[in-house]
Order: structure tokens, then sequence, then C-alpha cells
């Protein structure tokens, strides 16, 4: 049982990110960067790694909460990193949409507008991981606009 939460723990906090001081939801998003940086060049891994860690989030985020005894827990982060990822999906690499995306989804992973706010409201799993994704959807969305807009400019 020890072990299991321990693995919980390491899944849910994304290799102990979230236990970093003061804003754990920055440095979940950072580890989603450090990822996305990684593996960028790749699509199909990306692709992949983007619904493999969404997935252990919602496997593991709703046990997690259970474990810290705490609704959404600082602590878990992971949504922050699957998150993250959705927010870049489908996007060329240029450092200036990257750090755009990372700032925009920061802000409205915080603001969390419709229906994030009310998502974030449901229990466990579900209320941890969809107002991420939601912000991560809002995020991909406006800059795919930039960049189509961005060409169309420059075209």
């Amino acid at each position: 049982m020890k072990i299991r939460q321990e693995i919980i723990k390491l899944i849910s906090t994304f290799f102990y990110a979230g236990y970093l001081p003061l804003i754990p939801g920055t440095f979940g998003s950072l580890a989603g960067l450090f990822v996305f940086y990684l593996i960028k060049n790749n699509i199909l891994i990306l692709i992949l790694a983007t619904c493999v860690i969404t997935i252990l989030g919602f496997a593991v985020t709703g046990k997690a909460e259970a474990i810290f005894k705490k609704k959404d827990a600082s602590y878990i982060v992971i949504d922050e990193v699957s998150g993250m990822l959705l927010s870049l999906l489908f996007l060329p690499y240029d450092i200036k949409l990257v750090v755009i995306g990372f700032f925009l989804f920061r802000i409205l992973d915080t603001l969390k507008p419709f229906p994030a706010g009310r998502l974030q409201n449901l229990k466990g799993s579900l209320g941890i991981m969809t107002d991420d994704i939601v912000a991560a959807v809002y995020t991909n969305i406006i800059l795919q606009v930039v960049l189509r807009l961005a060409s169309f400019k420059t075209s």
C-alpha cells in the first residue's frame, strides 16, 4: 500500500516538481516545457507522450487528492504538465510561440475562463484535469490563430 501511494505521489507531482516552493503550478508547466523541448522534433512521440501523461493524470490525480487530503492539492502538477503539452501540440517549434504559449497557458489556467471554472468544481480527477485541459485548448487555439495571422501577413 505504501509503495502504491509513493508511485501515485511520484506521478501526480511529476517526479516531485510539485513540491517546489511558492509556485508549484508554474514549475509543473515548466516541467511540461522541458518534456516538450526534449521531444519537439518527433510529432508521434509528442502525441504519445501527451496522451500518456494526460491519461496518467486522470488515473492518479483523484487518488493523490485523497492521499494529500486536500481538494486539488498544490503538489499535484501533472495537470499542468499535460496542459502545457496540449497547449503546444500541432504547433511548429518557435521559441516565441513557446514563450507566448507558456504565459498564455498560465494566465488562462489562473483565470479559469468558461467552462474551466465550473469544471474545476467536479470531484476527483475530472475536476483536477479538465480545467487545465480547457485552458490548454484555448491556448492552442489562440496560438494557432496568431500563427495563421502572422503567416497571412508575411505572404
